[in-house]
């Protein structure tokens, strides 16, 4: 039998200060674009009549949108389009809902910091969290100036997806004349425009976005969009100009020595306060000395419920909690809050709090068109790339998690867990950024499956996005729904963590408790037709697998399953120590099954294993924390979350089915 390969790891807004430009002449009569194809028609047609490179335009749209129109929505940032053409005052009257919002971790009964041995501060709600009462934007909006070039109004350029394309050529050819270049087909001589349309406030930040756009370029997209468009960039060897960005004469701001983030990122140090309150109560984390006293395990991506403002003010508020990193929507810039060496409060579970990296990306789960950006998306993977290296974390969804993956530490604590970035979050796309894309690794015999639905053709339905029982609008997502039995008006798998007294799952966009997501692994049960059943949280789940059409990857890897003679496998929410463990003075934590009965003969896939480890911190001054150590667990995929097994419970063996 193969065993771990190394100890206890198994396993935007689109700001240019354009002066005014002649139209030039229409662009070619190209004969009518087929259905599919009318917006790369549009994209044509904008290059050809403002003189911009089409592969500069589309490359720019991608990099804003992803050339999703979003329905006329717009995002937190007060864009609209495939062009992501700002309109602040308007946003702002029709998203009221999202204005003064206080964050997610004010929202239900999590306490983000999860450790009872030191409760909360009460401070730490939503009636002390500061709000806000504008979407954020890194400059002035664009929408205005794209109507005074184009002659277009201002609701043509909001809700039409060809208008929005012609403003956005039209700032770009006029950003090129403020430089005091010359529009033409040669892309390279636009990286200066481009930079500008980043709005961004310093070089480096308008520099990053140029370059992820010339990135886009060279290595060429293709996709089909929101609204069914098929459009494609065609890849282009292009050396870009990068000197024609130095006539923006933005700052140049130094990089913080605190800073821990890639060169190829634009990041900026805003740190959390460490602050004594008085009375044996401080905030908002702790100090530490990770990795020399504990491994960094995980990174957990999240989402802020909150615009860009706001989300700053909470963290710097020492009564609120705290995260490792904020990215921002509109361009993908991040601010830096905590050394990574120190524990953050935000997973809602001490234990994966003390092993982990928190990253908090500006949006809103039930709206990701407000928005998870290209921008957004590409800066994150690359940090999370640099912090992998760094502290040596498998690219993997039992090492990257959301935090709607992370257990509750006790039966009664499951149900006030928190459930972004949720199910629209692209998590193969994510993956395919962080070079690490989901792909089989075993034939159907493998005994595994990845869940990998095809994000922009999977839009199962969802409810609850703008109010109870309200049906979402449709929408690519990453999650698989989870039957009782192999056909789709089955009843959806029970929950009994999530909905303690029998209550059933639903679809509601909140409710993961039958949802697999893109990445998670599990091991197969059965196979019957187009569906295919896995073990999840104790019970038989099926989900619609057509071979035509997959919606998951066979794999094969390690499982665990009880061990012989026993009737049910005890999981856990956290993998603490035993109470021999404890030393002298350390008080013992309690560590209880949850709820859930697993059988013995089930499999479930094996993430990690690791020692049972508990971080004493409930001091301010770090000294007199302590790490305690015990025997170990494994870390499995149970449902939709993460839970943990006692190696001394289980038996590990290969997936392979016979």
């Amino acid at each position: 039998m193969r065993g771990p390969v190394r100890p206890y790891r198994v396993l935007g807004a689109a700001t240019a200060a354009a002066l005014a430009v002649p139209l030039l002449a229409a662009g070619p009569p190209a004969g009518a674009a087929s259905d599919d194809t009318a917006l790369q028609a549009a994209f044509s047609a904008a290059a050809h009549r403002w003189d911009v490179p089409e592969s500069v335009l589309l490359g720019v749209s991608y990099l804003q949108s992803r050339w999703d129109a979003h329905g006329g929505a717009a995002s937190v940032s007060g864009g609209y389009g495939p062009m992501h053409l700002t309109d602040v005052p308007t946003a702002l009257a029709e998203s009221a809902a999202h204005t003064g919002h206080a964050g997610h971790h004010a929202d239900g009964t999590e306490d983000p910091r999860g450790d009872t041995s030191r409760p909360l501060t009460p401070a730490a709600t939503a009636d002390a969290a500061p709000t806000t009462t504008a979407a954020h934007t890194t400059g002035d909006g664009t929408l205005e100036r794209a109507a005074e070039l184009t002659g277009l109004s201002p609701d043509e350029l909001r809700t039409s997806a060809a208008a929005n394309i012609e403003g956005g050529a039209a700032l770009l050819a006029a950003a090129q004349r403020d430089l005091g270049a010359a529009p033409g087909d040669d892309p390279a001589a636009w990286y200066g425009a481009v930079a500008a349309y980043a709005g961004a406030d310093t070089q480096d930040a308008a520099e990053v976005f140029a370059d992820d756009v010339y990135d886009v370029i060279a290595t060429g997209e293709e996709r089909v969009t929101d609204s069914g468009q098929r459009v494609v960039l065609t890849p282009q060897d292009v050396a870009p100009d990068t000197a024609t960005a130095d006539a923006l004469g933005l700052p140049h701001a130094p990089r913080d020595p605190n800073v821990e983030c890639p060169r190829t990122v634009s990041c900026a140090w805003l740190p959390a306060p460490y602050e004594d309150l008085g009375g044996g109560d401080y905030g908002n984390h702790d100090l530490a000395d990770r990795e020399t006293s504990q491994e960094i395990e995980y990174i957990v991506i999240h989402d802020t419920e909150a615009t860009w403002e706001t989300t700053l003010d909470l963290v710097q508020d020492p009564t609120y909690v705290s995260w490792h990193y904020s990215l921002r929507s509109s361009d993908g810039h991040i601010a830096q809050h905590l050394a990574t060496k120190d524990v953050g409060w935000h997973a809602g579970n001490w234990f994966v709090n003390a092993k982990s990296i928190g990253l908090e990306h500006e949006g809103f789960l039930t709206d990701p068109d407000a928005w998870y950006t290209e921008a957004m998306y590409r800066t994150s993977a690359r940090l999370v790339r640099y912090l992998a290296r760094t502290y040596d974390i498998p690219l993997d969804r039992q090492h990257i998690l959301g935090h709607d993956n992370v257990q509750g530490t006790t039966t009664t604590g499951i149900p006030g867990m928190h459930t972004d970035p949720g199910p629209y979050w692209d998590w193969s796309h994510y993956f395919a950024l962080l070079g690490a894309p989901f792909h089989p690794t075993a034939g159907p015999r493998g005994g595994i499956v990845t869940i990998a639905p095809d994000y922009d053709e999977h839009s199962p339905e969802f409810t609850g996005c703008t109010g109870t029982g309200s049906t979402c609008a449709p929408h690519g997502s990453a999650a698989v729904r989870l039957h009782t039995e192999p056909r789709a008006d089955a009843p959806l798998v029970a929950d009994p963590g999530t909905h303690p007294g029998g209550g059933a799952s639903s679809t509601g966009v909140n409710d993961i408790g039958a949802r697999a997501t893109a990445g998670q692994q599990f091991a197969v049960a059965e196979r019957r037709g187009d569906w295919t059943a896995i073990w999840y949280l104790g019970a038989k789940a099926w989900f619609h697998d057509p071979a035509r059409e997959r919606t998951s990857y066979d794999a094969q890897g390690w499982v665990v399953t009880g061990k012989d003679g026993a009737t049910t496998i005890p999981v856990y929410g956290r993998a603490y120590p035993e109470a021999a463990a404890y030393p002298p003075g350390v008080p013992v934590q309690a560590v209880s099954p949850l709820s859930y009965s697993v059988p013995a003969d089930q499999a479930y896939v094996v993430g990690l294993r690791t020692p049972g480890e508990y971080y004493r911190a409930v001091t301010f001054d770090p000294a007199g924390h302590q790490v305690v150590r015990g025997e170990d667990y494994y870390q499995i995929q149970l449902g939709h979350r993460v839970a943990y097994v006692r190696a001394a419970d289980v038996e590990l063996r290969w997936s392979s089915r016979r």
